[in-house]
């Protein structure tokens, strides 16, 4: 049978067409795929362009030459305790705020005017003093020597103030005695403006200063024997008592360690005086504007340290250490 050639040449067109578009729907799909191939690809590149991550800093050591332990702690000073000599200093002499360090030279004053049976009355003055606070009450009556146990084991603001002012009339008053106490010691470097530590922007000491007036107060009988206990019952006039524990963690974690004083403020950082003794050996270390617990492990290293270490190396400081 024959068409016609317009016919067939119609005829063949169409079947083109279809042709066509049956191939344009089957390239879709792959056409999408190579997209999506690319685009990963792109991405890809992307992430290899980025610049790697920086190596993670080295961990510094734990010690240097010399076995000297290695710290980040503002300032530092390590004294034996007999003789004064110093073992190692870091910025020493640096003014620094001492927090509660100070209630080391406040109890030694106290203890060393004696009368120590003496009932002292709470004031309401004496009250007002934030933020540690043992809650003694205006019109009750403590002896001074159960007064400074607590202020040395707990270190409550409100105890401090009763001390001082049942000591000079005020605190203010009390603070011209710490000063010329702490001169005694040979601390020529500090102004002490209370007897509690508290942020006031005239008071400054150094971690050379507080050794000399912990080594003043190392000295003392009544109140080594005080800083070395680890807790403390306080009684309350109404009958009440209140185990009070002592702030020093390093007391209870290192064998050899009988004290001293710690202290914290936001401006101040983490503050402790520590000492420690072994036969024919007493040093004390003073440790200022560090943090928590890294004070607890490197006070207890300078005094493991200190105990051991050679007396002919006395005077090392941390740009001179061997």
């Amino acid at each position: 049978m024959k068409f016609p050639r317009a016919s067939y040449f119609r005829w063949q067109l169409w079947v083109t067409l279809l042709c066509c578009l049956c191939t344009t729907a089957v390239a879709a799909p792959t056409s999408k795929k190579k997209s999506t191939k690319s685009s990963s690809a792109k991405k890809s590149q992307t992430v290899r362009k980025a610049k790697p991550a920086k190596p993670p800093r080295p961990p510094e050591p734990e010690f240097l030459p010399g076995g000297i332990p290695n710290t980040r702690a503002a300032a530092v000073i390590v004294i034996d305790a007999r003789t004064g000599a110093v073992l190692y200093e870091k910025n020493a002499d640096a003014p620094r705020a001492p927090a509660s360090t100070v209630k080391l030279l406040t109890s030694l004053i106290v203890a060393e005017r004696g009368y120590l049976d003496q009932m002292v009355t709470i004031m309401p003055s004496d009250t007002f003093a934030e933020p540690t606070k043992l809650n003694v009450k205006a019109g009750e009556t403590y002896r001074r020597i159960d007064l400074m146990r607590a202020l040395l084991v707990k270190s409550p603001n409100d105890v401090a103030s009763a001390l001082a002012r049942d000591y000079a009339g005020s605190p203010e008053a009390f603070a011209a005695v710490m000063n010329q106490r702490a001169r005694q010691a040979g601390a020529t470097n500090s102004r002490f403006m209370n007897p509690n530590g508290l942020p006031n922007p005239a008071q400054f000491s150094t971690a050379r200063d507080l050794a000399m007036i912990a080594r003043a107060a190392y000295a003392n009988p009544t109140i080594r024997q005080t800083v070395a206990m680890p807790q403390v019952v306080f009684r309350f006039n109404d009958g009440r008592t209140r185990q009070l524990e002592n702030t020093n963690k390093v007391l209870k974690s290192l064998p050899y360690c009988n004290g001293m004083k710690t202290g914290y403020t936001n401006l101040a950082g983490s503050c402790l005086i520590s000492s420690a003794s072994r036969p024919g050996r007493d040093v004390i270390t003073v440790i200022l504007g560090h943090t928590k617990p890294r004070i607890w492990q490197d006070s207890a290293a300078f005094l493991t340290w200190a105990l051991w270490h050679n007396p002919a190396l006395a005077g090392t400081s941390a740009s001179s250490a061997p």
